[in-house]
């Protein structure tokens, strides 16, 4: 069983972000994953060759009139952008996530961008912040970190619990979606600047949401697939992307060392769950907006080959290899 973070690293990009299509975060953040790697691993090899061929089709004209129309959880399918322009010195890969980007410009009558759910679900939370956080970074263009910091000013955790709810209709605390707002935060909080008016607000949020997450940790590590559930089960894809937000918040220090032991038994659970073939337990299938908690106690587990397990767990591998190397 893998244990390092390298070792589970190099074993999931040999299986997750291999594929693109069809676009989403799900098989875009393996494909980040795997680049990620390759520029902090001499062993592992560059896939950019190959990864520039399999997202040729999906930077055209055509592949933007049609995702354009979809919602974020397309559109932060392109995170790879400007890993893949950095591995590659080709700009047209941040160009098209870029034109993504725009989309959030346009701003609707409730202050919200345009393909932000209208029942302002968690899951764009990340969504936001994975589109123009990396467009602001590449451009310095004030507009796309106002939208963002506009966005994320408007959301809130409950107050009682300081966890997020999925959304107005499923007011339930799904792991997945703590993790959305977790990982959203961080991704956010990466590419805007410290003396920006409204991110040391935004940073506090973001910290008093992982603290309240922490109360909720099970003794190995990992959080539950309705978070404040004590019967509810250990869930993979919560685990990688909080784990994933207290790594960077390490690195990037907005989180101070008593964040460590959480982190690293996130770390050991997440790593628990992944086998030598790649395969990985325990992650919550897709999921939308659900009825009852009763329906997100009972939603599927997928063991086995999971996209979205995989790839967030590559994710959270590769950022927690990078703190621990001091990069």
């Amino acid at each position: 069983m893998p244990g390092t973070p390298l070792e589970t690293a190099r074993i999931l990009a040999n299986h997750y972000g291999h594929v693109l299509e069809p676009t989403n975060y799900v098989r875009g953040v393996g494909i980040s994953g795997r680049l990620r790697l390759a520029a902090i691993d001499s062993e592992t090899p560059d896939p950019s060759v190959e990864i520039a061929d399999l997202v040729a089709a999906s930077i055209t004209d055509a592949a933007f009139d049609k995702n354009s129309q979809s919602d974020g959880s397309v559109h932060s399918g392109f995170a790879w952008s400007s890993d893949l322009s950095g591995s590659t010195n080709d700009n047209r890969y941040v160009a098209n996530l870029i034109r993504y980007a725009n989309l959030y410009l346009n701003i609707r009558d409730d202050g919200f961008p345009q393909p932000v759910d209208p029942d302002y679900r968690v899951e764009d939370v990340f969504f936001v912040g994975a589109v123009l956080g990396r467009a602001y970074e590449a451009t310095s263009d004030s507009r796309y970190a106002d939208a963002l910091i506009a966005t994320l000013q408007k959301v809130h955790a409950q107050s009682g619990t300081g966890l997020w709810h999925h959304c107005g209709e499923s007011p339930f605390y799904w792991g997945r979606g703590n993790g959305f707002a977790a990982l959203g935060f961080a991704e956010a909080l990466t590419y805007l600047d410290k003396d920006q008016a409204g991110v040391s607000e935004l940073t506090q949020k973001h910290v008093s949401h992982l603290d309240a997450l922490l109360r909720y940790q099970d003794a190995g590590g990992a959080w539950r697939q309705v978070v404040n559930e004590d019967d509810s089960y250990l869930e993979l894809t919560s685990t990688s992307m909080i784990g994933y937000a207290l790594a960077r918040g390490r690195r990037q220090g907005w989180l101070d060392e008593s964040f460590n032991d959480s982190l690293e038994r996130a770390w050991a659970a997440v790593a628990s769950r992944v086998r030598e073939d790649g395969t990985v337990a325990d992650s919550c299938t897709g999921t939308g907006p659900l009825a009852t908690l009763e329906e997100y106690r009972i939603r599927k587990r997928e063991n086995g080959y999971d996209d979205r397990g995989g790839s967030l767990a590559l994710w959270f591998a590769v950022e927690y290899l990078t703190f621990l190397d001091g990069r």
